[in-house]
């Protein structure tokens, strides 16, 4: 029943969606989540797919991450198209329990949005420049990943 390590990971690969890209690295894949638990804690997030369509919907602006192994797929097939007409950049990542984990739940989730400020309140100026740099700094990577794809 244990399974080794490779066996796992072999699982999530398989367990991904067809339409997961751009599908973020191991390395900003781990950013995207630092990314995403620094905003969860100042309250800079949206969960969900209700949530997040509504804030896109409503103009915000923010970055998209969405879980790369939905069940059905069909759950989160509109979010991509909502994020390019509205140009925000997503991004996919492996798994909805990382994803939700980082953004403090512990229901799996299938998509989040991170925005520079939060809906309710202010924040420091200094929390705020370092959410930003750090939105920024993943922003630009998946811009990169995204003009190599097309």
């Amino acid at each position: 029943m244990g399974g080794s390590d490779s066996e796992v990971e072999k699982k999530k690969v398989l367990a991904l969606a067809p339409i997961a890209k751009p599908l973020a690295g191991k390395k900003l894949s781990k950013r995207t989540l630092k990314l995403v638990r620094r905003a969860a804690q100042h309250k800079c997030l949206k969960r969900g797919v209700k949530e997040v369509v509504k804030s896109i919907r409503r103009g915000h602006k923010g970055l998209c991450v969405i879980a790369g192994n939905i069940s059905p797929i069909d759950v989160i097939t509109h979010v991509p198209i909502l994020c390019e007409e509205s140009d925000i950049p997503y991004v996919y990542v492996h798994s909805k329990e990382d994803l939700a984990t980082a953004g403090a739940t512990k229901r799996p989730t299938c998509c989040v949005l991170v925005m520079t400020k939060p809906s309710k309140g202010d924040l420091d100026q200094g929390e705020q420049e370092k959410l930003k740099s750090d939105y920024d700094q993943v922003a630009a990577e998946i811009t990169e990943i995204t003009a190599s794809l097309f």
